[in-house]
């Protein structure tokens, strides 16, 4: 599949704003399954610091300076990319009574990398009851895969999805004790149980593709960021899942990166100066190539 991409986040402040630096994770990063074939970002007003490198797991991060009195601010960007299916994977293999022994014991970038994403993060702290709830996916020596993807279900099945519920701060605590939240939540707290028995687990950001209903147009502006799950099993790699939709990760699917949790790869972020009180809108359009032709070609 070939998407065209456009994430839009627009700042307005009651007071002006004298000075900003932003974090942006906004670029897709390139894997063996996916290319990003054309990306043009845009941010008003215009800053004079703009820098681009990799972070540290890996993800492309875009380092922005804006030094000019401003009451309003937009940070755009459009992208071209191409998905793949993903390499299929064995779904058997290590025990999940044995992931951390072996994880100590294997050589290896992949696995050492693996290694940092089995203990608490900033915004996925140990939490009772976590371990209690996996549990009930863990038979005795049944494989890793089977035990994340066993939760996984269990979680779609009993958390409702409910964005009111929620925002980017509740904590894990909160969203377990109500049962409800959005994809971030989910993924939270499905990293939280996974890491309580010793697996682990990493925070995918990104993009899922959105379907509308049968006869409905697709409203601009109307998709969103998206968080899912990797799981890591040592004999045959990560596993990305998706409790909130109740999925493997495939096609539909455009990662941004990876971290520990959100506060690795939030969408932006930054500190500035002034501002007062503050209103963030934010619109995504993932819309797949061919229908994007048919609406230029409507357009025309």
């Amino acid at each position: 599949m070939i998407y065209r991409l456009r994430h839009s986040t627009t700042f307005t402040y009651s007071q002006p704003v004298t000075l900003v630096y932003n974090l942006l994770h906004l670029r897709p990063r390139p894997l063996p399954w996916q290319t990003g074939h054309a990306s043009r970002l845009t941010i008003l007003p215009e800053p004079v610091i703009l820098r681009e490198y990799n972070d540290y797991f890996g993800n492309m991060v875009t380092y922005c300076g804006v030094q000019q009195k401003h009451e309003a601010m937009r940070i755009v960007i459009e992208s071209e990319i191409e998905v793949a299916s993903r390499p299929g994977l064995a779904l058997n293999g290590t025990p999940w009574e044995q992931s951390m022994e072996i994880l100590r014991k294997l050589q290896g970038r992949q696995t050492c990398e693996a290694m940092q994403f089995c203990f608490p993060s900033p915004l996925i702290r140990p939490l009772d009851g976590a371990r209690d709830y996996i549990l009930e996916s863990c038979r005795p020596g049944r494989c890793i895969h089977d035990v994340a993807i066993d939760l996984m279900h269990r979680i779609h099945q009993a958390f409702e999805f409910d964005p009111a519920s929620t925002t980017v701060s509740t904590p894990v605590e909160e969203v377990f004790r109500k049962r409800r939240g959005v994809c971030q939540d989910f993924a939270h707290f499905m990293i939280c149980c996974l890491r309580s028995v010793g697996i682990a687990a990493r925070y995918n950001s990104g993009y899922i593709q959105t379907t509308p209903p049968p006869g409905k147009a697709r409203l601009q502006g109307a998709d969103a960021s998206h968080a899912w799950v990797g799981v890591y099993c040592p004999a045959n790699g990560w596993l990305d899942l998706d409790p909130t939709n109740d999925k493997l990760a495939n096609d539909e699917f455009i990662t941004i990166g990876w971290g520990r949790d959100y506060s690795d790869v939030s969408p932006v972020k930054g500190i500035l100066i002034g501002g007062g009180e503050h209103k963030v809108k934010v619109e995504v359009d993932m819309i797949p190539e061919h229908e994007y032709q048919q609406a230029q070609q409507q357009q025309q």
